[in-house]
């Protein structure tokens, strides 16, 4: 089924063979699509177009697609990236996903597996946004408050800038406070079983949204060795 035109995928890509590829591929599906050779590109690219999601390769000639996402972020822009890799190491994933990435596809890709993932990132991103606000009200828990409909984090009166996907992480543990979810579960409910199974992207997110929250509070995500991550007050307190 072709995508809407509505949504823009600018594509970072300093190869021209692949650019072309992935370009004439997004256009078939329904795509509109921008595209860019350099990080200095993307940047600008991305203000002049507004894209929905980016690809974005991590070598590129003048910088890096991890440096590009930081910067990106630092300016407040929280556009979905999926990044093009060559690199196969665990810690160089980790290092993409930390950086504000939303998910990987390694080289050599097929094309189809790419337009899938940039499918199931835009269903994800758009999720929040879909139902009534009636229905939607605030999630609260401690000094803490996530607006789905505002699709903003508060806490302790502070705005908390999270990621699409760090976003969904925390809607994820709010919605069921004080109980232990199992990494299997919150891949499922967050990722939609994108990963195949590999928790380890859970990790990454948790020590993300920790660096995030609790760098001036108490620590309210809580890991359960061998089991999975619990939102709640430290023992000794009750919200």
């Amino acid at each position: 089924m072709a995508a809407s035109a509505r949504h823009t995928v600018l594509v970072v890509e300093d190869d021209p063979s692949i650019r072309t590829l992935l370009t004439s591929a997004l256009h078939a599906a329904g795509y509109a699509v921008a595209s860019a050779g350099t990080g200095r590109d993307a940047l600008s690219g991305t203000g002049r177009c507004g894209p929905d999601l980016i690809v974005l390769d991590v070598m590129l000639p003048d910088t890096d697609g991890f440096t590009v996402t930081r910067e990106l972020r630092a300016r407040g822009i929280y556009t979905p990236v999926l990044f093009l890799t060559a690199r196969t190491e665990v810690e160089d994933r980790i290092i993409g996903l930390s950086s504000g990435g939303d998910d990987y596809v390694t080289k050599p890709f097929h094309v189809q597996e790419v337009l899938l993932r940039i499918r199931a990132i835009l269903r994800r991103s758009a999720g929040p946004r879909t139902a009534p606000p009636a229905e939607r009200p605030p999630m609260r828990y401690a000094d803490l408050t996530l607006d789905e409909e505002a699709h903003e984090v508060w806490r302790a009166g502070r705005r908390v800038p999270l990621s699409p996907t760090e976003f969904r992480l925390l809607a994820c543990l709010m919605a069921q406070p004080e109980k232990v979810l199992e990494k299997q579960q919150i891949l499922q409910r967050v990722w939609h079983h994108d990963f195949a199974g590999d928790t380890r992207i859970v990790d990454t997110y948790i020590k993300n949204l920790r660096r995030k929250m609790d760098r001036t509070g108490q620590l309210l995500i809580h890991t359960v060795r061998g089991v999975g991550y619990c939102l709640r007050l430290p023992r000794d307190e009750t919200p």
